[in-house]
């Protein structure tokens, strides 16, 4: 049965079909048989319409209507063939819109009327006629229609669950790609971060090795050790961060390390006194742990500076950090007294933009500029409490 119901589903003309011959046979059985021939285009007016009643609901039904007129006027009695208008009822309160079915249904209710009057038996009382011809026509006609209209109405219902999931794929859809986007932009940071900071290290340890390799040996080696250590640090920071991109089931815990954040300050700074940068630290106030993501922009902001002081500020810049717990917020500051933005640079680069994405996505804000008695200044402001929504 389910394959046989599933078939009738996909050949709708077929079954459309099967059923006006049904309908049509009582009445060109009549008219043969009975010689009344000018009932036969009749029959066929009222039942035709019915094969063509789910494309064309209107037109099916309009043509239905003005057959089943003319079976009124040539004096045709009622038979199982009228039913076809019924039928196209149903089809057009279900397929049409209301405003079209309504009119149909009152044309409908006025032929009920007419039929009524036209078609009263002899044998029976008139008010007895008019209640049997009220149910038997007003109420086929109305049932037909209620019926009709909901099917229309779960029709649209449900297509409007389906635009509804249609809508709410789209938006996940939409979702997804944005965050992929910020994931990328995150990584990008990330990397810019590091491979500037290790490689700006390098490239100053690999100058000091060229120059002491003549002279000093054991410094040389010294440096050139160094820059080892500094690619492994680097290699391993860019593994544990690409490695979220890692296909999913890949054993790639043994290769995450945890990001940096404030704790590592220290080493962050022994490891700029070890390129040559003298550097200090000041701390004001309380210390008090900052969320994770925000403790790692400050962990990177000042990384970035004091790269930057590396590339910008000179052979004799000093610089010196200052981590101030204000009330609610962190205020970091990177002050050198090198050349800042007057020195040679090797090109364009984003780290001052990357800073401000980084404190603008927990709410915090970071000014750069160049300082009154000369040197570069780096002003950073993160709240305690980690605010995503600047992002947005």
């Amino acid at each position: 049965m389910p394959a046989l119901y599933s078939w009738l589903r996909r050949h709708p003309r077929l079954v459309d079909g099967a059923l006006a011959l049904v309908l049509a046979l009582s009445g060109l059985a009549t008219g043969f048989a009975f010689h009344r021939y000018w009932e036969i285009p009749a029959t066929l007016g009222v039942t035709v319409p019915v094969v063509f009643r789910r494309a064309h609901p209107v037109a099916a039904f309009a043509v239905a209507t003005v057959a089943g007129a003319a079976q009124v006027a040539l004096g045709v009695r009622l038979g199982l063939t009228d039913v076809a208008i019924v039928v196209l009822l149903y089809t057009l309160a279900a397929y049409a819109p209301r405003r079209a079915s309504l009119a149909g249904l009152a044309v409908c209710l006025v032929g009920s009327a007419v039929a009524i009057v036209t078609w009263r038996p002899t044998a029976i009382s008139f008010f007895n006629w008019l209640l049997v011809g009220a149910v038997l026509f007003g109420g086929s006609s109305l049932t037909a229609w209620i019926l009709g209209d909901s099917v229309r109405y779960r029709r649209a219902y449900y297509a409007g669950l389906e635009e509804r999931a249609a809508q709410l794929e789209r938006e996940r859809d939409a979702q997804a790609q944005i965050a992929a986007a910020a994931e990328r932009a995150r990584i990008a940071r990330e990397l810019h971060d590091v491979i500037a900071h290790n490689v700006s290290v390098m490239v100053v340890q690999a100058d000091g090795a060229a120059y002491a390799m003549g002279a000093d040996p054991r410094r040389a080696r010294e440096a050139l050790a160094a820059i080892s250590a500094t690619g492994r640090q680097a290699l391993a920071e860019m593994r544990a961060l690409l490695g979220v991109l890692r296909r999913p089931g890949h054993d790639a815990a043994a290769d995450l390390a945890p990001q940096p954040g404030l704790h590592q300050i220290g080493d962050l700074l022994d490891q700029a006194r070890a390129v040559g940068l003298p550097v200090t630290c000041t701390v004001e106030g309380v210390p008090r742990p900052l969320p994770g993501g925000a403790a790692l922009a400050a962990y990177r902001i000042i990384q970035e500076s004091l790269t930057n002081v590396r590339k910008h500020g000179g052979p004799l810049a000093t610089a010196a950090v200052t981590l101030r717990y204000a009330g609610d917020r962190l205020e970091i500051e990177v002050a050198d007294d090198g050349a800042g933005a007057a020195a040679s640079t090797d090109g364009p680069g984003h780290g001052l933009t990357g800073m401000r994405e980084r404190a603008g996505l927990y709410g915090g804000t970071v000014r750069a500029g160049p300082r009154p008695g000369g040197g570069f200044l780096v002003a950073a402001t993160l709240p305690f409490t980690a605010d995503r929504a600047g992002a947005a």
